[in-house]
């Protein structure tokens, strides 16, 4: 295995010159680091990334902790942190986290503590007063995606702002008979996401003067979920709403694909609009409200390392960031069709 020696000799430097070069630490001039790095190149060499921790202080890795991965916002929000942080020369390492449990312990009194990482970036979980108190006596920087954590720099989106943002929407067409399918109540998520939406619909529906009994259906966060939940609730023509208000973009979506199969249009007999952005939004022109998870991991990623090159010390109190969700307005909510005879 080449050594740090063999490029400072191939390069015509001293070794702590080489050193210099491919650390980023101290100074070189451009012409002898590009030197440097051809020589490095040209023999293979790789820096050992222990004897650079022991050198910088920092490992160069983050932990990441979150509660699902094949989830689509979950999975967006992991890859366009892996490419901030592999941009910067990070490495991520990732713990899928369960509901309270000896192995979610584990993850905080073993891998977290022991294993070296620079940061920890807890992507939406809403973390136990233990296991706040348990991270910040690591000493390391936290940063939260999804809702406030004590003491901790968070990003997150209004999710009743969204919810009633939708719904207005869909009163602001004209429609009155208005559903919302969205999280079952008894399986919240961390944050109260199922809630805060729901409770973003009620207050547009009261607010314009709209009933709300038997206006929910709890559904799962899933295209199959809607689709189950669209063939039952559109299968009576007595009791079908105008439109609805979906809790995610693939509800929504299995919601449309129920509706065509039932030989419902959308939006001329239906109208639909989710939460979400996602990529079949535009393929099934649904109207959406987009809430961006990339520009949110890429924030967390930016966050993290700034805190990491300037370490600020915080209060008790929360630290949350609200990002702006944008209605973006597509061929899957209209106007209600007028009664015949009207």
């Amino acid at each position: 295995m080449s050594a740090i020696a063999d490029v400072a000799r191939l390069a015509g430097v001293a070794k702590a010159t080489a050193s210099r070069a491919l650390s980023g630490r101290g100074y070189v001039s451009e012409e002898t680091r590009l030197k440097v790095v051809a020589a490095a190149r040209e023999i293979g060499y790789v820096a050992s990334p222990n004897a650079a921790s022991l050198v910088t202080g920092r490992t160069k890795s983050i932990g990441v902790i979150i509660p699902f991965i094949s989830r689509w916002f979950f999975s967006e929000v992991l890859e366009s942190m892996e490419e901030a942080l592999l941009a910067e020369g990070y490495d991520m390492t990732l713990y899928n986290l369960p509901a309270a449990s000896p192995e979610r312990d584990s993850v905080f009194e073993y891998f977290l503590a022991r294993k070296r990482f620079d940061g920890v970036i807890s992507v939406g979980v809403a973390l136990s007063e233990g296991e706040v108190d348990h991270l910040h006596r690591l000493g390391r920087p936290l940063v939260g995606i999804g809702g406030p954590i004590r003491g901790v720099p968070t990003i997150a989106i209004d999710d009743v702002a969204a919810a009633r943002l939708a719904t207005e929407h869909l009163l602001s067409l004209g429609h009155r008979d208005i559903l919302h399918i969205g999280g079952n109540q008894a399986d919240e998520m961390d944050f109260k996401v199922h809630s805060q939406r729901l409770t973003g619909f009620y207050a547009a529906m009261h607010d314009a003067g709209c009933r709300t009994d038997g206006a929910f259906y709890p559904c799962e966060f899933t295209m199959p979920g809607g689709y189950r939940v669209g063939l039952s609730v559109f299968a009576d023509p007595r009791t079908r709403p105008t439109a609805i208000f979906a809790a995610s973009d693939e509800i929504a979506i299995g919601l449309i694909v129920a509706a065509r199969e039932l030989g419902i249009q959308v939006p001329a007999d239906l109208s639909v609009i989710g939460i979400d952005g996602h990529p079949y939004a535009d393929m099934f022109r649904l109207t959406t409200l987009e809430q961006h998870p990339r520009r949110q991991g890429r924030l967390a990623v930016a966050t993290l390392l700034a805190e990491l090159a300037s370490p600020a010390i915080r209060e008790e109190s929360d630290h949350l960031t609200v990002l702006p969700t944008n209605l973006v307005f597509r061929s899957s909510t209209s106007g209600p069709r007028s009664p015949l005879g009207g």
